[in-house]
């Protein structure tokens, strides 16, 4: 029989759009893969979830990730060194039998996965390049391409994308990054949302810490 403090947790399973794809993934606990939101070979954290329309290929996305939709994570290169960039000469198969898929060409992608951390907010129609990182509690403007490495809590936005602000002075970051509230435990979590909602952020830290 289910105890009261059993019934303050929902069910931790991964919620997927029956139109969504999705291969070669591991979707952590609670996660949320929304409408013909297309993932290849992607790793996402608890509670992370993605809205329609957003796409992302060979990345690792940390825990309490925000991604709008219609957004593209590691927009993949095209190969401009040779005589076409088309996919003709990397995914022939698509247009001729006995010629296959071009692996050291996968592979050379394959070696720029994108790494974004934990508490991320990735805006509405957001790319971010090829071999990047986006930091802890970094947010990404809608529309913005991100051809950079974003900094932890740093604000960007534009074409390409550049610094607007810090979400928080230094210290305040250095305190929420040694907190590390993304690693909690649901039970913890669950006592610690309303403070969330209610208290100045340094006044958080100081009763959370």
């Amino acid at each position: 029989m289910d105890t009261p403090a059993d019934l303050r947790f929902k069910d931790d399973e991964p919620r997927i759009h029956p139109t969504s794809e999705l291969k070669g993934c591991r979707l952590g606990r609670h996660v949320a893969i929304g409408e013909r939101v297309v993932l290849r070979e992607v790793v996402v954290g608890d509670y992370s979830y993605f809205e329609r329309h957003a796409e992302a290929i060979y990345t690792t996305i940390g825990k309490f990730c925000s991604i709008a939709a219609n957004t593209r994570i590691n927009a993949l290169d095209h190969p401009m060194e040779r005589l076409t960039t088309h996919k003709v000469s990397y995914r022939p198969n698509e247009y001729f039998r006995y010629l296959g898929v071009d692996g050291d060409f996968r592979e050379r992608r394959r070696a720029k996965p994108v790494t974004v951390g934990h508490d991320v907010w990735i805006g509405h129609g957001a790319v971010i390049m090829p071999g990047l990182t986006i930091g802890n509690g970094a947010v990404v403007g809608a529309n913005a391409v991100v051809t950079k490495d974003v900094a932890p809590f740093e604000i960007v936005a534009g074409v390409p994308a550049r610094r607007l602000k810090l979400r928080f002075p230094a210290e305040i970051a250095a305190r929420i990054e040694a907190l590390a509230w993304w690693d909690w435990p649901a039970e913890r979590l669950f006592e610690a949302i309303p403070d969330m909602q209610s208290l100045p952020i340094e006044a958080f830290l100081d009763r959370w810490s």
